[in-house]
């Protein structure tokens, strides 16, 4: 009988200690801030999902809240220093919304540099592995990534060929792209792509250089009449995205629980991105058909045209490299490098 008692009140204990398990465990929120509508593809097809798997297996301990089109407040060029500071958890963002703060990012902004997205994303990983570890050394990177092949989308017959671009006013997302913007003969507007829909409507930008995948949530085909695209394996341009996690967070996680985010984090997380960036270009492309746009391809004599006017811009960066102490060719070797890597030799 004292057997059966001392037994069944191990029983008891044993339910007791597995109804408070859960109660004694870690759980903590993640709130996950972005620039873009929930509907774009990449908070809808990466994001969203990113989150539900780590809920997933962290058994529930995590919970991720999204705020879409920067619903916790600022603007777009604030979101690093939001993960850093905490405002935010985790962010996804440009580093080139704050010119030359990361300098070392921009040699995948640079002219006919990088190609699709999924080849340029995994390339952005070993990139950031050997380069960029201390320009990010504030925030934990979850992952580093491109988007797909830039190009012109344009008001009119838009643009044929390079002489087109003279005189045409066009929005940038950084820097390097300006400074292409510039080189190749239209001017320059700067201003993130949320701003981009009301400035074509308004008249205020001719047109804008963004890869197809962002044309479809804000509905670039529908202010613009002519898509300019290039031959070749290698992009007009590209830019570098961060998916960041403020540090002081991810530091206060359980050791299963950081397990959950290093699980979900480095080259495969960023090939997962640049795929759904790529997977992202289609529906744009048909969108823009659907409406009969005007889609150029530049040929290949055309195309070597554009590259031979860009080269000022990749000798101009070099030097503005030099006098921050950056080797700027080496790093464009080794971006070079892992292109061919990832996307072949150049065609």
């Amino acid at each position: 009988m004292n057997l059966t008692k001392r037994l069944g009140g191990l029983a008891i204990a044993a339910v007791a200690l597995a109804f408070s398990a859960p109660a004694d465990a870690q759980t903590v929120t993640l709130r996950i801030h972005q620039f873009l509508p929930a509907q774009a593809p990449v908070p809808r097809n990466f994001i969203a999902p990113w989150a539900k798997k780590v809920e997933e297996e962290s058994k529930g301990q995590i919970k991720v809240e999204l705020y879409p089109s920067m619903q916790l407040g600022g603007t777009p060029p604030q979101l690093f220093d939001q993960a850093r500071d905490g405002i935010a958890d985790i962010v996804w963002t440009l580093p080139g919304y704050t010119a030359g703060r990361f300098p070392r990012t921009e040699a995948f902004d640079l002219p006919f540099i990088a190609g699709n997205a999924e080849q340029s994303s995994q390339a952005a990983w070993e990139y950031y592995e050997k380069h960029l570890k201390d320009e990010f050394k504030d925030v934990k990177i979850i992952a580093v990534h491109t988007h797909g092949p830039g190009l012109l989308h344009v008001k009119g017959n838009g643009v044929q060929k390079l002489e087109d671009m003279k005189g045409l006013k066009l929005r940038g997302p950084t820097r390097v792209v300006n400074q292409l913007i510039s080189a190749l003969g239209a001017t320059p507007v700067g201003m993130p792509v949320p701003a981009m829909p009301d400035a074509l409507s308004k008249g205020v930008i001719d047109g804008t250089v963004v890869p197809w995948e962002v044309t479809t949530p804000l509905r670039v085909a529908e202010l613009v009449q002519t898509h300019t695209q290039f031959s070749g394996n290698r992009s007009l341009y590209v830019t570098f995205f961060i998916f960041a996690m403020n540090k002081a967070k991810y530091d206060s996680l359980s050791p299963e629980l950081k397990k959950v985010i290093d699980n979900n984090s480095g080259a495969a997380t960023s090939k997962w991105v640049g795929q759904v960036m790529d997977q992202g270009d289609a529906p744009g492309l048909k969108f823009a058909q659907d409406r009969k746009n005007n889609i150029v391809t530049l040929d290949a004599k055309e195309t070597q045209r554009w590259k031979e006017a860009a080269k000022p811009v990749i000798a101009a960066w070099v030097a503005d490299m030099k006098g921050k102490g950056i080797d700027g060719e080496a790093l464009i070797k080794d971006v070079e490098a892992l292109m061919i890597k990832y996307a072949g030799a150049v065609k």
